[in-house]
């Protein structure tokens, strides 16, 4: 590959012979060395195999093999600092989102003006912000403006002003909730208050990943840290200096991994994967969960050391059912936020709120704000009435006994679970949402361990046995507290128990 006269190499990714021969020349015109690739599958084979170092990837978006997308994500997996500027004939605003969410830096519509791409490479290469709309995780969180709904309840006023008290904190600050009230809603204006504003702003769901890659997301790796570890990647902890991260779902986080988080949270410093020097951070981390973590505490699911470092000051965001004079309101703006641009705002029938206010809204505001976008595409007041209250029925119906798949010579199920004197009957002091999530936790419980018992507690022929991925029985075994010692002690409780009936039915 002939030298580069300002000292830059571009990979180009692109299918189109004419277009890669255009832009080849285009890039050689302005100084660059090329290298080229014709789908996504060879732009990660010249990353991992070339020893040349790149400078900027120009990515197409339509590839076959791999397209575009799929590998900006890799790319991002192994290096979140090289420049990306995704180019496509498809010019649509999702195209442009979508590659702004996966990290690329830049998006530039074909046929590529000359001029544009000289542009967006200087803008990249000297690091200067995106010029997409918006704007990628390395370079701070979006602007808030009225992305935020507060609501005039009491609980919410408070919080708002509890908001403004603490922003300006570099204490960690635990928000706690229901599922769908908006947590990241709140860490987002946490963040856009503070002094950290301009600095970035990052999340992580702890529970959407396995714990290896949450470790590696968080704190980088070394090139060699493991197979596949082709260069070095910051991690999250390195792309959020003088900034925030926010932890999602923290109770769900390894319990291993929490020692290391404790130690970045104490000292300000950790160390990569598969790496010895010791790095040092300014970055505030927000956790969210709609766990208990004083339960998971007494479990010993969560380290308590942990907790109180993250609790300094806690947050608590009500669920919408305990702040019913803002549904109406928040649904109007929920309607103006998903109208499209330049329509008159839909407004809901009367008939269609009083429904929403009698409505107990167990998915919160992610649950309504789904129902006001179906609103807006069907326009049919009795369909949005009717499945709302298709929900309500569903949820009060009395949970039945968990019922066991047929029988085959492999799948064999012991009779005893199958015992209707052994269901629980619902409690008529515990409400019915309760009932019906403790009923699939038993139910799936229950199934888990028959199918391990009959595996002898061969965890991957019990997953082909129940159908699902081998992960996500692990994930399961250790939501649902799954462990072959309490397993063995269960089934001695129901060996004695069937040994003391016995006994009785012989004295009888």
């Amino acid at each position: 590959m002939p030298a580069a006269k300002n000292g830059h190499t571009i990979l180009l990714g692109e299918d189109d012979p004419e277009v890669r021969r255009y832009l080849e020349m285009a890039l050689k015109c302005q100084g660059y060395a090329v290298a080229l690739a014709k789908d996504g599958e060879e732009v990660l084979e010249h990353l991992r195999t070339s020893e040349e170092p790149v400078s900027a990837i120009l990515l197409d978006i339509i590839m076959p093999r791999k397209d575009g997308f799929e590998a900006l994500k890799e790319i991002r997996r192994w290096n979140s600092e090289v420049p990306v500027i995704m180019i496509s004939a498809a010019f649509a605003p999702f195209n442009v989102v979508e590659a702004v969410r996966y990290g690329a830096n830049d998006f530039l519509p074909k046929p590529v003006n000359p001029e544009d791409l000289r542009n967006a490479l200087k803008s990249v290469l000297e690091g200067k912000a995106p010029s997409v709309p918006g704007q990628s995780r390395q370079t701070g969180a979006p602007a808030t403006g009225d992305e935020i709904f507060f609501g005039a309840a009491p609980p919410m006023r408070q919080l708002q002003n509890l908001i403004g008290q603490i922003a300006w904190s570099e204490a960690p600050v635990l928000i706690l909730g229901e599922t769908g009230v908006g947590k990241e809603v709140i860490a987002r204006e946490l963040h856009a208050q503070s002094p950290r504003a301009k600095r970035p702003f990052l999340k992580l769901n702890c529970a959407a990943l396995p714990s290896e890659l949450v470790e590696s997301e968080l704190f980088g790796y070394e090139r060699g840290a493991f197979t596949g570890a082709f260069q070095k990647k910051l991690g999250m902890f390195d792309m959020a200096d003088g900034g925030t991260i926010l932890l999602d779902e923290i109770g769900d986080m390894d319990f291993k991994l929490q020692a290391k988080l404790l130690q970045v949270l104490q000292d300000h410093e950790f160390q990569r994967l598969g790496g010895k020097e010791t790095v040092r951070v300014d970055v505030r981390v927000i956790a969210a969960t709609h766990r208990d973590l004083a339960r998971a505490i007494e479990e010993n699911s969560f380290r308590e050391d942990l907790y109180y470092r993250l609790n300094l000051i806690s947050v608590y965001v009500p669920p919408l059912r305990e702040r019913k004079e803002d549904i109406l309101p928040l649904a109007e703006f929920l309607v103006k936020k998903h109208s499209a641009p330049g329509a008159s705002p839909a407004r809901i029938p009367p008939r269609l709120q009083e429904v929403f206010l009698t409505h107990q809204w167990p998915g919160n505001i992610r649950e309504l704000e789904n129902v006001v976008r179906k609103f807006l595409i069907f326009r049919d007041t009795e369909l949005i009435e009717g499945d709302l209250r298709s929900r309500v029925k569903f949820r009060t119906v009395t949970p039945p006994a968990p019922a066991m798949p047929a029988a085959d010579n492999e799948r064999s199920w012991p009779a005893a679970d199958m015992d209707p004197a052994r269901v629980e009957r619902p409690d008529p002091a515990v409400p019915i949402l309760e009932q019906v999530s403790e009923a699939r936790k038993q139910a799936e419980r229950t199934a888990i361990l028959n199918a391990l018992n009959a595996k002898n507690w061969n965890r991957k022929q019990a997953a082909r046995m129940l159908t699902i991925d081998y992960k996500a029985l692990l994930y399961k075994m250790k939501k649902l507290s799954i462990r072959k010692e309490r397993a063995a002690a269960s089934s001695r409780r129901m060996a004695g128990a069937s040994v003391s009936v016995a006994a009785v039915s012989a004295a009888n």
